[in-house]
């Protein structure tokens, strides 16, 4: 759901009094979407904007699949094959959904890999990618649907666009 900006502590260490505010702060957004849908994009915007923490489990995840771990190689296995890998987390505020459609998707998804050279960013894999994705994100989506907090934003527009109704979002719950 975005790249890793936040500095939580290391195993071992206490936490600081600015990193205690960060696990403190009561405005959590999830940003839900298929692979290439910007969703990347959006939260570094909104991070700057508002001065979030961006955190982003996909990136966290392929961190730990680079690891010559058990988990890592587990991870690293669930992903190749283009499925989603099991994660828990707090309750959001809000979730947000971009809605994408598949062509586009696969369309950026293969000119990220082409520049960041990612291993998951095969065609392949992004197929496998987006259809886990409408899968297994249908029954989370109903959940969150039926607690009215989803928002849907057409992702197809120009990213100042999505950024603005990304922004129109936020500002409703401030």
């Amino acid at each position: 759901m975005g790249l890793c900006e936040s500095t939580l502590p290391q195993l071992g260490r206490a936490l600081r009094p600015q990193e205690k505010d960060i696990l403190r702060y009561p405005l959590i957004i999830f940003v839900v979407g298929g692979p290439g849908c910007g969703k990347g994009t959006q939260c570094r915007n909104m991070a700057l904007k508002y001065g979030f923490y961006h955190v982003e489990l996909g990136q966290l995840l392929r961190e730990e699949a680079q690891r010559s771990t058990q988990r890592g190689r587990q991870i690293r296995d669930i992903m190749q094959k283009g499925f989603l890998v099991p994660t828990v987390g707090r309750a959001p505020n809000v979730v947000i959904v971009f809605d994408c459609s598949m062509e586009t998707m696969v369309r950026r998804v293969l000119r990220r890999g082409q520049v960041e050279h990612r291993a998951d960013d095969a065609e392949p894999a992004i197929r496998k990618r987006l259809e886990t994705h409408y899968t297994l994100c249908e029954p989370v989506l109903t959940f969150y649907q039926q607690k009215n907090l989803l928002r849907h934003i057409l992702a197809e527009e120009a990213p100042e666009s999505i950024f603005a109704k990304c922004c129109s979002v936020i500002e409703s719950l401030l």
